[in-house]
């Protein structure tokens, strides 16, 4: 596996006794995060969803248990970008993690389904990067750019903040959002006190994964008396997941959407009701 580990939540058969007598936190962010993660598979364009980083990690357990059968593809590519250029050799590190969960250039040209890169965004730099390695590989491959074009989607997780007509967001400041589909680069809020909880105060099941520290982080996870509170956490969010209550928050979240028009969100909605 060329991805650090972390453990499968929704089949947690490795679990063991690792969480005896330890009580999960009150998912006191539950609702925003239900609601949140209901516009995200609305916004998404019928895409499989790639959760990039670390930061939603969260809503992909949340979502793994509710849509546990539903036949959406949820993955992980837990890259982390820091502000100096990425070398040649963290280059060739991210299309190995990339290709480990089947996105290589010749798989997004040839695949039906387009893929939705989901994470939380302030000024769209992990984006941004992310984007160019794509850009610049696909180049290399000599793979046909506009076939590909309408297989690449991005949802960013902004602040929820006032609205204005005068706002600015970030891929309105991000030149190579205008290379997609207007429809392909999208926004969902969160409540602002819960996205820096999932950004920056959570404490996480992996390490910070940053690509130049590539095989260390491939080891076991975490395994601190933080990180289990932690993982206790993740387990009862897939289960909240699997109620009903919880996934008709999240097909609630979907009313009004335009997406609602077409037959695969219509289907979707209907699976978690």
């Amino acid at each position: 596996m060329n991805v650090p580990f972390r453990w499968d939540l929704v089949a947690p058969d490795q679990l063991g006794s690792l969480l005896d007598d330890v009580v999960a936190p009150e998912p006191w962010y539950l609702e925003d995060l239900a609601e949140c993660a209901g516009k995200v598979l609305a916004r998404g364009g019928n895409g499989d969803l790639v959760f990039v980083g670390r930061s939603l990690d969260s809503m992909f357990d949340l979502l793994g248990g509710a849509l546990q059968g539903a036949g959406q593809v949820l993955r992980r590519l837990p890259l982390s970008f820091g502000h100096a250029a990425i070398a040649r050799s963290d280059v060739l590190r991210a299309r190995e993690m990339a290709a480990e969960i089947g996105i290589t250039p010749a798989a997004l040209a040839r695949r039906d389904r387009p893929v939705t890169f989901v994470d939380v965004v302030h000024s769209g730099g992990t984006f941004t990067k992310l984007f160019g390695l794509l850009d610049d590989w696909i180049a290399e491959e000599r793979e046909t750019w506009p076939a590909i074009r309408r297989k690449l989607r991005f949802v960013g997780v902004t602040i929820r903040t006032e609205t204005s007509p005068n706002a600015r967001r970030w891929q309105q400041r991000a030149e190579w959002t205008c290379r997609l589909p207007a429809a392909s680069v999208v926004n969902v809020s969160l409540d602002e006190e819960v996205w820096y909880y999932l950004g920056n105060g959570q404490v996480k099941l992996t390490w910070p994964f940053q690509l130049h520290r590539w095989r260390e982080y491939l080891r076991e996870a975490k395994r601190d008396e933080h990180t289990r509170v932690a993982l206790a956490e993740a387990v009862q969010l897939v289960e909240l997941g699997r109620t009903k209550d919880v996934r008709r928050m999240i097909a609630r979240a979907m009313d009004g959407e335009p997406a609602l028009s077409e037959p695969w969100l219509r289907t979707l909605r209907s699976r978690l009701s």
